[in-house]
């Protein structure tokens, strides 16, 4: 699989849970896992979205091959939700979606703040990053949403090959043991530190 297509798939995934948020749930304190370690205050849903939706705002820029620096450091700094704020997400996942369909140069540079990495690469962080929140908030808001299967096969065929190397840098906690013939869904959960809803 692709990974623009897995990406978009991620992206709109934590676009359908987002979009499940109740009005009295935007400023519910998070978990300790969600917490941010440059936060001085306990980091709430709202402030969690905002994140994605400022690491969305910056994809389309950074698929175009611009640097930070060009763009502007502090573009998409501040509240990007506003008053309708799973609308404003919404808008900000079209454009990083239809900036990623259109990418037809996988080995072009992408240049991040930590470094400069391909757009394979590029595409590998943020895709991972969406697919589990999708995962991590809909449990955490109390939905019953399921990641898509072709989700769930294109997050594992990016991360399974590369889980304990990123485990190394910290992205991942200690993984969880999980039986070899569980759903997928529980093997990828238990690869990346989350522990499964069903049996293991």
């Amino acid at each position: 699989m692709m990974e623009p297509d897995v990406f978009v798939m991620a992206d709109e995934a934590l676009n359908v849970v987002v979009g499940q948020i109740r009005p009295d749930q935007w400023q519910m304190s998070m978990p300790v896992e969600f917490q941010r370690r440059d936060a001085d205050r306990t980091t709430t849903l709202r402030d969690i979205i905002n994140y994605h939706a400022y690491d969305d705002a910056w994809v389309p820029s950074m698929l175009a091959g611009w640097t930070m620096d060009e763009i502007g450091q502090d573009a998409f700094t501040g509240d990007l939700l506003g008053e309708d704020p799973a609308g404003s997400f919404t808008a900000l996942v079209d454009k990083a979606c239809e900036a990623a369909r259109a990418v037809t140069d996988l080995e072009q540079t992408v240049h991040c703040s930590f470094g400069n990495y391909t757009v394979r690469e590029y595409f590998w962080q943020i895709t991972m990053f969406r697919g589990l929140r999708a995962h991590d908030i809909a449990r955490v808001i109390g939905i019953d949403y399921s990641l898509p299967d072709p989700l769930i096969n294109g997050l594992w065929e990016e991360i399974s090959p590369r889980a304990d190397e990123w485990r190394l840098i910290g992205i991942f906690p200690p993984a969880i043991p999980v039986s070899v013939d569980a759903p997928l869904l529980d093997r990828l959960l238990g690869l990346t530190g989350r522990k499964p809803a069903g049996p293991s």
